[in-house]
């Protein structure tokens, strides 16, 4: 599961890593669930884009819901059951994918099982940004605003040399679907059947490394975080 990440924000990572204009710059700053965050969707036919990006709401709220605070429960999708759960399925069955552009993911790591967990930053090497698969709506508040909202998909991850660490013991673990990069284009443009190909651990390289929360930690759905420093020592994987 992934309920914390460093969303990209500046306009040239945004272009040089997804091959999307964004239309202004802003600090990266760590995102919960309810936060507000990019996602990267195909473009509205005849607007002469190809994709398009977007700030979205992270955590899924399907047209049924009525409450803003659902998200705090929807911002992971289950890559196994997204074709049937209500929350998930209409978001599914119509092609509603998009791309979470993403510097790094925030994960608790147990060193036993007694042990408290420590958050460790997770990330690509060299800290390029990478994209995770999701699927994305337009809810529709009671009030009339319409807001988009999205989530991510995972898959288990019980032998990933990684992702097998963390979380905590005995549960399953699970991680977010990182696509290739190359696969951007394939992942928001191909039939329902064809999507679930992209099911599958990443098998390539990550980094991780401890990256506590400051003292005064943000709310769950705070949008907004000081960012520590992460240390001056290498990866521990």
């Amino acid at each position: 599961m992934c309920s914390n990440y460093r969303p990209v924000t500046r306009k040239d990572r945004m272009l040089t890593f997804f091959g999307v204009e964004r239309g202004r710059d802003e600090e990266a700053v760590d995102v919960w669930p309810l936060g507000m965050a990019p996602l990267i969707r195909r473009a509205e036919p005849g607007s002469g884009n190809r994709i398009v990006v977007d700030d979205g709401l992270f955590g899924l709220l399907p047209g049924f819901q009525l409450e803003l605070a659902a998200g705090r429960k929807t911002y992971n999708a289950r890559s196994e059951t997204v074709h049937r759960l209500p929350s998930f399925r209409e978001s599914w069955e119509k092609g509603w994918r998009c791309i979470v552009p993403v510097e790094c993911i925030f994960e608790p790591f147990y060193s036993s099982a007694d042990a408290k967990p420590v958050r460790y930053q997770v990330q690509q090497p060299a800290a390029h940004p990478f994209g995770i698969a999701g699927i994305y709506r337009v809810w529709r508040h009671p009030d009339g605003r319409e807001l988009l909202t999205f989530a991510m998909l995972t898959v288990n991850a019980d032998t990933h040399p990684l992702y097998a660490r963390l979380h905590k013991p005995g549960d399953e673990k699970r991680m977010p679907i990182i696509l290739d990069r190359e696969q951007y284009g394939e992942w928001l443009e191909c039939s329902v059947d064809e999507a679930a190909k992209f099911f599958r651990q990443w098998n390539g390289p990550l980094e991780a490394f401890p990256n506590p929360l400051p003292a005064r930690a943000p709310r769950a759905d705070s949008s907004r975080a000081v960012r520590p420093k992460p240390p001056e020592t290498g990866s521990l994987f």
